[in-house]
């Protein structure tokens, strides 16, 4: 049987105020375990809330900017449910009227085209604590960290519009892209910034009904959400076809075992007893304030991606993946500004910068390569003062912090060799010195003569230790064979 997933995904972003929701804690991120949950946090007596303004305009920017109705008059109410880090018993959030309304996002697939997902919703609500599993604690026991009670989170509620992991993670970097751009929030993935959970299905394949769902909480990576899909779809489907039936339940991914498990039955609505929050007013919005908040919008990755191909003339596949980040795309305009070629910029940081900086685990704010080395290098690339090959011996060199381009190519003797009568010397000689290799280019096809050209290219770089300019030396070799013949 052929069958068709159906995706949707709850996605929890982590607001960038300084203070929580609901208190003037601290929202910083590494602090010592509990020292940044105060009595409001922890629901003590006597205490009450108040809400945050800027976790406001924040949620109001993100509906902003996907196009989405605002809810100008919107409720908290109260999830209530036990969970050890969960201090009061309960989640202050939002159900029947949140803040975000119906609205789009557009994502682009691999082979170029477009989807719409549509956003059912997003709401306003405070993010738990933490449990800890590792550290010094007895077997089966483990520790509570109540620093993250009460942060900020706006939960994006999609449409189940996706139907393979493509379309998921696609969704999932657009969401990041647009969040990061927004500046609403830092997007650390490995801090918990944002989070994933996956409702999958399957149906036959033209069914309309849908099938039974399970839900993947917290996924915190693009790879592990993406790997977590492809095992459950699996699952599912291996188990329909073999004639069981699947349980609406929650379960967890574990993206270092890559193992999957049942975490517990899924629950309704209904069993969290919702109702509105007594110690907390309705939120109303303005117009006018909402206009102001549009009108202040940065520039988002849709218009940025437009602008990177009319102003640079990159293709479209660079202005995406440039455009994807606002950090990223701030790196690459002021490179370019330094380099003046905004083509072999665009290059470098999508190509040999972003690589290593996803070996190394870091974020570009981290890198030891700034915008301004960067655009050294390409100078002298541009320049053929060095070659693609050197160049990346440079990039190493100003990675490991030995200075800047010309600094390194100096100290290496990394200077290409663009003198033609130089050139035109070496040739020679290795056409002297190869007269078996000449032989065999002269008896074989016409047709199929450019693949002998290697022997040659390599014989002329090893004399020239790498450094002669291989186009002019491709071109002075081509023009001496062709005189031989």
């Amino acid at each position: 049987m052929n069958w068709e997933t159906v995706i949707g995904l709850e996605v929890h972003v982590q607001l960038a105020t300084k203070t929580k929701i609901f208190s003037a804690a601290s929202t910083a991120f590494g602090a010592a375990p509990n020292t940044q949950a105060c009595e409001i946090d922890l629901a003590m007596p006597g205490t009450l809330p108040v809400v945050n303004k800027q976790a406001i305009d924040y949620a109001v920017m993100f509906g902003l900017a996907i196009d989405a109705e605002i809810g100008k008059t919107s409720v908290f109410e109260r999830k209530n449910y036990f969970y050890p880090d969960l201090p009061k018993g309960y989640q202050t959030t939002q159900l029947e009227k949140p803040i975000v309304g119906p609205g789009i996002v557009e994502i682009q697939l691999g082979n170029g085209d477009t989807k719409s997902i549509r956003i059912h919703h997003a709401h306003l609500e405070e993010d738990a604590g933490k449990s800890l599993h590792e550290g010094n604690f007895r077997s089966g026991v483990s520790g509570i960290d109540l620093n993250r009670a009460g942060t900020p989170l706006i939960e994006i509620v999609s449409e189940p519009d996706m139907r393979n992991a493509e379309d998921a993670v696609a969704f999932a970097k657009k969401l990041h892209s647009i969040v990061t751009s927004l500046g609403i929030c830092d997007g650390e993935m490995s801090q918990g910034s944002m989070r994933f959970d996956v409702n999958i299905s399957v149906r036959p394949q033209g069914e309309t009904k849908l099938g039974t769902r399970t839900e993947t909480k917290n996924l915190n990576s693009f790879k592990f959400m993406e790997d977590a899909i492809h095992l459950e779809v699996a699952r599912q489907i291996d188990l329909l076809e073999d004639g069981g039936e699947i349980i609406q339940e929650t379960r967890l991914y574990n993206g270092d075992t890559k193992v999957a498990r049942s975490m517990r039955s899924k629950e309704e609505a209904n069993d969290y007893r919702y109702f509105p929050c007594p110690d907390l007013l309705p939120v109303v919005i303005s117009d006018e304030h909402v206009e102001k908040l549009r009108k202040n919008l940065p520039e988002l990755p849709d218009a940025r991606q437009q602008r990177f191909m009319d102003e640079y003339d990159l293709s479209q596949y660079d202005a995406n993946v440039l455009s994807a980040d606002a950090s990223m795309g701030s790196y690459f305009e002021q490179a370019t500004k330094h380099s003046g070629n905004a083509k072999l910029t665009a290059n470098w940081v999508a190509g040999e910068l972003s690589a290593r900086l996803n070996a190394e685990t870091i974020s570009l704010d981290q890198s030891p390569v700034t915008a301004e080395q960067l655009a050294g290098l390409i100078i002298r690339i541009a320049d053929n003062t060095i070659s693609g090959k050197m160049a990346k011996q440079v990039f190493e060199g100003i990675w490991n912090g030995e200075g800047d381009a010309d600094q390194i190519i100096e100290k290496r003797g990394l200077k290409q060799v663009s003198d033609s009568g130089a050139l035109e010397a070496m040739v020679d000689e290795v056409l002297a010195n190869n007269q078996a290799m000449v032989d065999d280019y002269m008896n074989t096809d016409p047709d199929k003569r450019k693949k002998k050209l290697g022997g040659f290219m390599g014989q002329i770089m090893k004399a020239s230790k790498g450094q002669a300019n291989p186009q002019q030396v491709s071109q002075i070799l081509a023009q001496k064979l062709a005189k031989m013949l």
